[in-house]
């Protein structure tokens, strides 16, 4: 299962889903996770969806377009989320996830690991198999 989480450095989950410029990607298995690539989409931030901010249907692609490429992601941690693009991720089956401002990545997968190897929730345990 691929885990996504929105990041300006990599190593913290810092960025609100619309603006992150890049995604650190996370393969997740019973038997552990390993770190894969990143996904860029803007240097910093990403300026596609920040410029389209207020403009409608060019705003809606923009988010369109990143949720996308994110589709073959089950989860993606981020600060924040704004409904609509919730309601996005979710039709493609993905969950956000909430975390604190510059929680560790390193942390918030080991959290995840033990909670697919000890008790994982319904919705979990289906994503994992």
């Amino acid at each position: 299962m691929k885990v996504a989480f929105a990041t300006t450095d990599g190593v913290h989950v810092d960025e609100h889903f619309g603006r992150a410029g890049k995604f650190s990607m996370y393969e997740f298995g019973r038997d552990g996770y390993v770190r894969l690539e990143s996904r860029v989409f803007g240097e910093g931030r990403d300026k596609t969806v920040e410029s389209t901010k207020g403009l409608g249907a060019a705003h809606d692609l923009a988010v369109e377009d990143k949720v996308e490429k994110l589709s073959d992601c089950k989860i993606i941690y981020l600060t924040a989320i704004g409904g609509p693009s919730a309601a996005r991720l979710a039709r493609k089956g993905i969950m956000p996830v909430k975390a604190a401002e510059g929680a560790v990545i390193e942390e918030l997968a080991e959290g995840l690991m033990t909670t697919i190897r000890k008790s994982p929730p319904p919705w979990l345990r289906k994503l994992v198999g």
